[in-house]
């Protein structure tokens, strides 16, 4: 059974389609949601936490229809939201017991739970000291552990590392990269940040105008480009370009010392290798080219309101 299943699913605020026939499956694993301001992805996430319902379509989620499952869902997704939900004038140790009773723990369980969970996000001894004195990073580390602290099966996380410095930034997708791949939890990441997307994620599911426009492993939406290689030459690289065009080839970029070559239909790379030697060059860098999660994000998003198939 899937922990996630969304079919045909639409959401509206008023006259507004805010999700469009939203289809999903998710069994397991770290998957990032990606999408520009306005696609749906916040809609999807409150959607997945109840707090929308459905227009039409149906939602399953860890075994429970929605939004009918809601209060049981929560006791088994963690959420960590964008916006602050810390307390300034108390400890950490102080929020996450009150946060681990409303999950139903005694006092001493969830005394004992804050503190294994303020351990595995390197909260040390400011765990005493009140909030408001938290660096940026102390609180994005006390908004995952509250999100932690009832051992979710799922975690939702919305800008994870917002406002992060790059060590902080590097530490927090470690966390949850382990979080994900080490301890069976599924994540679903929603970022802005493709690297951070990529650092922890296997698969991408792309939203614009509420729907799904691409969904697949990155391994596969980046995979190599058809009959494209990356070039480099040692010098004559004018004469190596015009020499491969002539043999029916096209150079599709150029960034720095380094071409982006096509190949014509049913050529090999010994084409190239012809074209040096007819250019009296060499070639010292050859390789097929990927193309970059960017790339495919762009022309994702750029495709307006053809879902994908």
């Amino acid at each position: 059974m899937a922990l996630i299943e969304l079919n045909n699913v639409e959401v509206h605020y008023g006259d507004l389609k805010a999700l469009d026939g939203i289809t999903l499956r998710i069994d397991g694993g770290a998957v990032g949601l990606l999408g520009p301001n306005g696609a749906g992805k916040s809609t999807l996430m409150k959607t997945l936490l109840g707090f929308n319902r459905a227009s039409s379509g149906s939602l399953r989620l860890l075994g429970h229809e929605m939004p009918q499952g809601a209060l049981l869902v929560r006791q088994e997704l963690g959420y960590m939201p964008e916006r602050e939900v810390v307390s300034p004038q108390v400890s950490a140790v102080s929020f996450l017991t009150y946060v681990g009773r409303l999950f139903g723990m005694i006092r001493v369980d969830a005394m004992e739970r804050t503190h294994e969970v303020l351990n595995y996000v390197g909260l040390g001894e400011s765990r005493y000291r009140k909030m408001e004195t938290y660096s940026t990073g102390m609180l994005q580390r006390v908004k995952l552990a509250q999100a932690l602290i009832h051992d979710p099966r799922l975690l939702l996380l919305d800008e994870p590392t917002n406002g992060l410095d790059p060590e902080g930034r590097l530490e927090m997708l470690e966390l949850i990269a382990d979080i994900g791949n080490k301890r069976g939890v599924t994540v679903i990441l929603s970022s802005h940040l493709l690297p951070d997307v990529q650092h922890v994620c296997d698969r991408v599911i792309m939203v614009q105008h509420g729907r799904v426009v691409e969904d697949d492993t990155i391994e596969a939406l980046t995979a190599a480009r058809d009959r494209h290689y990356e070039v480099q030459v040692h010098g004559g690289q004018g004469t190596f370009v015009k020499a491969f065009e002539q043999r029916g080839g096209r150079s599709v970029q150029q960034r720095d010392d380094f071409l982006l070559l096509q190949l014509p239909e049913g050529a090999t790379v010994d084409l190239l290798f012809q074209a040096a030697q007819n250019a009296h060059t060499q070639i010292r860098h050859l390789e097929a080219a990927k193309c970059s999660l960017a790339e495919v994000f762009m022309k994702a998003i750029q495709t307006p309101r053809i879902p994908f198939r």
